[in-house]
């Protein structure tokens, strides 16, 4: 059984595509999202198999959130396009699966004879436009805030998830995991629950033990842990 998830902003595409899914006997729909940010929370959440993703949303579109995921918990990525051939045909060079829409059945149906053949999964290297994060989707009450990296100051993991800290020292909840914004982001690593902005510390006070704190441009203080000072005084360039 394949756990599917649809992104799409399009609701008549959404429809169309889950009625088409759906009479597939092999096939689950977990879900549908309305846009990349409500994507993101999803797949860490409900881990589907295959998504049906958008190229073009609004915000943040489907390539640019592809960046925004745990590279190790990446699932098979069909891209949903209304692009011309030429493009269709970089798709197709670089192996990733793809549907114009809308979408046909007969096509529908040899994209899952090689989702039920795909083992391995997918190397999405190809797209380096998305390797890098140029901001964090953050989750407010009734909204959605992109912080640009420059303005962040720190990242932390908490018990209750994952927290965005600019120079206002609001917290800001985001979806995306540690893992994922230190491997696709500058953010620093300083400790086990903590990423920092270098960009932004002004001054570091050393401690007993091989501890230290960050002092941030916003006034914010943040631990580093013996196990990354050594790495953040090389980041730095100090003795």
């Amino acid at each position: 059984m394949m756990d599917i998830l649809i992104v799409d902003d399009e609701p008549l595409a959404r429809e169309e595509l889950r009625r088409l899914l759906e009479s597939a006997p092999d096939v689950r729909i977990m879900g549908e999202c309305a846009n990349a940010i409500e994507a993101i929370g999803a797949i860490n959440r409900q881990k589907p198999d295959v998504v049906f993703l958008d190229i073009q949303m609004p915000r943040v579109s489907g390539l640019e959130m592809l960046s925004m995921l745990d590279p190790d918990r990446m699932p098979h990525i069909v891209f949903l396009t209304a692009h011309d051939e030429y493009a269709v045909q970089a798709f197709e060079e670089h192996a990733f699966d793809y549907l114009l829409k809308p979408a046909d059945p007969a096509r529908l149906e040899k994209t899952l004879q090689r989702l039920r053949r795909a083992h391995a999964p997918q190397d999405l290297r190809a797209l380096a436009g998305a390797s890098e994060l140029r901001q964090i989707p953050c989750s407010g009450v009734n909204r959605v805030t992109l912080m640009k990296l420059e303005e962040v100051e720190y990242v932390v993991s908490r018990a209750a998830g994952v927290y965005v800290v600019g120079a206002d020292g609001q917290e800001r909840f985001t979806e995306l995991t540690l893992h994922t914004l230190q491997g696709k982001s500058p953010l620093f690593r300083c400790h086990r629950q903590f990423l920092v902005n270098a960009e932004r510390i002004t001054e570091i006070r050393f401690q007993d033990g091989g501890l230290a704190e960050i002092l941030t441009t916003g006034g914010h203080t943040v631990p580093v842990s013996r196990r990354f000072l050594g790495a953040l005084k090389e980041r730095l360039g100090i003795g």
